[in-house]
């Protein structure tokens, strides 16, 4: 059966959003591979790719029907708007920075893959520091969760160690293969 939904998932800080964004780059002209946008409920800050609405917003489109996939992590909600599902329906392949609790509860699909991007304990916390988006206390917590997850069961894991391009070229040739 054919892929449809790729679930990009990893640590904070593994620089998921960079890959994801190397990967579209690389595959812009493709018409058959579709990156979609989340929808949080957090203000968007520089790095980050992502519609941000308001939390009754966000009730509101679940309430409506209007997401196909939502999880909740760090305090905040995500949410991939059902446009995407049309996308699938149309033969596309659809790549989605989602959430490993949220995958890991799915449940094996011949129709999804996942791709986890990860780096380096210390990698992390410097990115995380780096992207000065959350306070000592948040950092320290989203560096804690990773070695309280389960191990992911992923498809494809792209260490995001090198230069990016290389994590990107990695992420775009697993999509086309």
């Amino acid at each position: 059966m054919k892929v449809t939904w790729v679930f990009v998932c990893g640590p904070s800080g593994a620089g998921k959003d960079s890959v994801i964004n190397s990967a579209s780059q690389l595959l812009g002209k493709r018409s058959d591979i579709v990156f979609a946008r989340r929808i949080v409920t957090r203000a968007v800050h520089p790095g980050s790719d992502h519609d941000a609405v308001s939390e009754s917003a966000f009730l509101a489109l679940l309430q409506s029907g209007g997401l196909c996939w939502h999880w909740r992590a760090h305090g905040f909600y995500y949410g991939i708007a059902r446009h995407y599902a049309d996308q699938v329906q149309a033969g596309r392949r659809v790549v989605v920075n989602g959430s490993r609790d949220h995958v890991m509860g799915l449940g094996p699909s011949p129709e999804r893959r996942v791709v986890e991007i990860t780096a380096a304990a210390h990698q992390l916390a410097a990115r995380l520091a780096l992207r000065g988006r959350d306070v000592e206390s948040a950092m320290a917590e989203r560096l804690a969760r990773n070695s309280s997850l389960p191990t992911l069961r992923a498809d494809c894991v792209i260490v995001n160690d090198a230069a990016l391009a290389v994590a990107g070229q990695r992420l775009a040739d697993y999509l086309t293969g």
